[in-house]
């Protein structure tokens, strides 16, 4: 059975038979890429079902995995999150007047800023990663339980081979 990765890859060995034999990564990013897009607009529908667009559900998860006293520095979040820090302070601005998170500074280093999750912040995150787990499990309900382990164990070592480590 062949997908749209195949028609292009075909599309290109047909147009520059001369790239042919280069064609092959193409095969498994277009793949990762195609599959990220359906996952991203499918976890934003189910965060914005909550009333929070999916960056606020990346800070709030980062926050409340992170554990007791589930407070972060912005700088951890950024790191956690891959974005600017413009844009985390944004993000940080827009769910503090949400009443997700506060703000809070502790000791005496008034200049250390952390990121804590609210109690209402907690009530969201419980709600919105039930949610978000359902959801996933219906987008591979149809795929095989091992394909999906086999293949999340390649990819992981794929990124690694690509130095993506904690």
């Amino acid at each position: 059975m062949s997908d749209v990765v195949d028609v292009i890859v075909g599309q290109w060995a047909k147009e520059r038979p001369d790239v042919t034999d280069d064609l092959w990564p193409v095969r498994m990013f277009a793949r990762i890429q195609r599959l990220a897009r359906v996952v991203d607009k499918s976890a934003k529908d189910t965060a914005a079902a909550h009333g929070v667009e999916h960056g606020e559900f990346d800070v709030l998860t980062t926050l409340q995995r992170s554990g007791p006293p589930y407070t972060l520095t912005a700088g951890a979040l950024l790191k956690a999150s891959m974005v600017t820090s413009g844009a985390i302070t944004n993000r940080i601005d827009k769910m503090e007047a949400k009443g997700l998170v506060e703000r809070v500074r502790e000791g005496t280093d008034r200049r250390t800023v952390k990121i804590r999750l609210t109690d209402h912040g907690h009530d969201v995150t419980r709600a919105v990663f039930a949610d978000h787990l359902a959801n996933y499990a219906r987008l591979l309900a149809t795929v095989d339980r091992d394909l999906v382990e086999r293949t999340a164990e390649d990819l992981r070592e794929v990124l690694l081979a690509l130095g993506d480590t904690a």
